[in-house]
């Protein structure tokens, strides 16, 4: 066995790269729980690109067969039901553990300096991974999952000049029809999750290129003893390797409880019309994307007036674009000098639950109908999502900060 390793590490660095990036890659030892989305993204990303191996193998992505196909996984394929609520679950998940895991990126500062660039591609994750979201909520080809998509892709057209154009060459037709489904099919499964996967890639050796952020925003590298190995790391595998088994046990218990006793919670993972056929002349009483996408959804209605002679429905989608974007800048708009929230003043703090809030609320209103006092909520929630990213030069710079220790500390 020993020479069959050396012989294909001669070939192929293996043994290099699992020291690199395992067990010779020290990691900060006082990681805490919320160290643990990483690998729960990764846990949450393997299911979806296992099971939607298997979901391919039985869809028709077709107008006439995509909603028979499913409901034929569903009720006639071995197993077929658990594949289909596990895919649909994971969805959700995933979306659940990413965003736990950028919150946590904002609570101990892990987008400053040097770990400018691994932000900006955990973003340019974030974007993909809608992208791949809203062109697999469409494929079950239901009430919700056609008019959704026709609610989004509407938006493209308000974009002045080339909005029709867009809206068109998005669609692939002049109506969203099979034409449109078979593409989005092929994003999905084939151009979508290879881009993800690589960027994957590119965020895990980004990370381990500048080392690990921690609770305390302490920088290891600087405090190593004679043999150069960082006084406060520890060597990722095993011990984070065992570590974390521990959250992916917890996390694939709760998995395994909603999928199989609340696979369609309440109508949040999976909507109620979405389980009737799409039909083109039958517009749902209320139609809203899947949650996960309700938060920028209802920043987008919270724009009721028209401004600079364009209409209401553009500056909608330029304030939805814009709540994405700005997170890309993040790393330059933090002019704290310290990095995590343990040592940053009140007004971080403040501004960083007011954030939270505001991002709750606009998920909880942009699921449900609009009325005028939804609507004022709204655009105040707009306000404070906004002001936590455009004050942030302000309030990191004069607010008093806490001394950071010089070694990691335990709590």
């Amino acid at each position: 066995m020993s020479k069959l390793i050396k012989w294909i590490d001669e070939r192929l660095p293996v043994v290099d790269a699992f020291e690199r990036h395992m067990s010779k890659y020290y990691a900060p030892k006082n990681f805490n729980l919320w160290y643990a989305f990483g690998v729960l993204a990764l846990v949450t990303l393997v299911n979806q690109l296992l099971t939607g191996i298997w979901l391919t193998m039985k869809y028709n992505p077709s107008a006439d067969g995509a909603f028979a196909s499913v409901e034929y996984i569903m009720r006639d394929v071995d197993y077929g039901w658990i594949l289909r609520y596990m895919h649909s679950t994971g969805a959700s998940m995933f979306f659940i553990v990413v965003y736990l895991h950028m919150f946590r990126g904002l609570l101990y500062g892990s987008y400053q300096k040097p770990r400018e660039l691994v932000w900006l591609i955990g973003m340019a994750i974030f974007l993909v991974l809608m992208a791949e979201a809203f062109m697999g909520y469409m494929l079950p080809w239901g009430q919700m999952s056609y008019w959704g998509a026709q609610v989004i892709i509407n938006l493209f057209s308000a974009i002045p000049v080339i909005g029709e154009e867009l809206a068109l060459w998005i669609r692939g037709d002049y109506l969203i029809s099979g034409i449109t489904l078979n593409r989005f099919f092929a994003l999905h499964v084939i151009a979508l999750p290879l881009v993800l996967l690589a960027l994957v890639v590119l965020h895990i050796l980004a990370l381990h290129e500048v080392g690990s952020n921690n609770p305390d925003g302490i920088d290891i590298k600087k405090n190593k003893d004679e043999n150069g190995i960082p006084k406060d790391g520890i060597p990722f595998h095993p011990y984070y390797t065992v570590h974390d088994l521990v959250p992916i046990g917890v996390f694939l218990f709760i998995f395994a409880l909603i999928m199989f006793f609340f696979p369609t919670f309440d109508g949040h993972f999976l909507e109620r019309p979405n389980f009737i056929p799409a039909d083109p002349l039958q517009t749902p009483e209320h139609i809203a994307p899947v949650w996960y996408f309700t938060p920028f959804y209802a920043m987008l209605r919270a724009v009721t007036f028209d401004l600079f002679g364009q209409p209401a429905q553009f500056w909608g989608v330029v304030v939805m674009g814009a709540s994405i974007a700005i997170l890309f800048v993040l790393p330059w708009l933090d002019r704290s000098p310290v990095r995590s929230m343990r040592y940053k003043g009140w007004m971080s703090r403040t501004m960083l639950a007011i954030f939270v809030v505001c991002f709750v609320v606009l998920g909880y209103l942009g699921a449900v109908p609009a009325t005028p006092t939804r609507t004022l909520v709204s655009q105040l929630a707009t306000l404070g999502y906004f002001a936590f990213f455009i004050l942030m030069p302000f309030y990191t710079r004069l607010e008093a900060t806490k001394p950071v220790p010089e070694r990691v500390t335990f709590k």
